[in-house]
């Protein structure tokens, strides 16, 4: 089931261009835009949506009150041109704060929080047998790849770049490895090096101060290896 959006931004240029990025990720469906926020609040009386894309600085009624006017919010993504709202606007529960111009990558950072907030909250216990959480990632310039978080084995910092090494194959990504492991569940994954996060239900065996995944032994960095040891020894029968 597609995520339904909806942008409301007073400058044409930026609804053309979030417009653009939603039309290459298959999962997001653009319900609606509106150039200014009472149309916004208008539609949103009748109709519902997963998430908005929302500018700050707009005629009439701007970004903040208008999240204020809402009695059940759906998720919030700030699209401005200033970075000074970004706290006023995180304590009103914004899932993200995107400064323009906006980058796809960074969008597909806001897309990837979108899906992870929707699947905790869609959860349930009958669910959980059938839960098979993914994540999209950007392999070329016009391609995005569903990868699934179980076949995750583990991912490689490549200065710039990431190398996703996964149960179907690999892949080349554009981000750094911090960022990437945030979108991580972290019960599931681990840094056990400043160029290494792990899937820790993959690792094989433990010896010294390395581990062992499908064959390949990877170093636990000296600063990492306490916390890596307690939460594989935590995960152990």
């Amino acid at each position: 089931m597609k995520i339904k959006c909806l942008i409301i931004d007073d400058e044409p240029l930026a609804i053309n261009v979030i417009k653009n990025y939603i039309e290459q990720i298959e999962d997001l469906e653009l319900v609606n835009s509106f150039s200014n926020s009472i149309e916004g609040l208008n539609f949103l009386k009748n109709n519902t949506v997963d998430a908005i894309f929302l500018d700050i600085n707009m005629p009439v009624l701007d970004g903040i009150n208008f999240i204020k006017s809402l009695e059940n919010p759906p998720l919030l993504i700030i699209t401005s041109a200033y970075d000074e709202f970004a706290i006023e606007t995180y304590e009103l529960d914004v899932l993200d704060y995107l400064v323009k111009p906006i980058e796809f990558p960074r969008l597909m950072k806001a897309v990837n929080k979108i899906n992870k907030r929707l699947d905790t909250s869609h959860k349930t216990p009958q669910d959980n047998s059938k839960e098979h959480p993914f994540i999209f990632v950007k392999i070329d310039k016009k391609k995005m790849k569903k990868i699934f978080l179980d076949e995750i084995l583990v991912i490689e910092s490549l200065k710039d770049y990431l190398k996703i090494n996964t149960l179907s194959g690999k892949y080349i990504i554009h981000s750094t490895l911090s960022d990437f492991t945030n979108l991580l569940p972290e019960r599931d994954f681990i840094r056990i090096h400043r160029s290494y996060t792990v899937a820790i239900d993959k690792i094989d065996a433990v010896e010294g101060n390395s581990i062992e995944i499908e064959g390949l032994r990877y170093v636990i960095g000296r600063s990492y290896i306490d916390e890596v040891k307690q939460r594989i020894l935590n995960s152990a029968i």
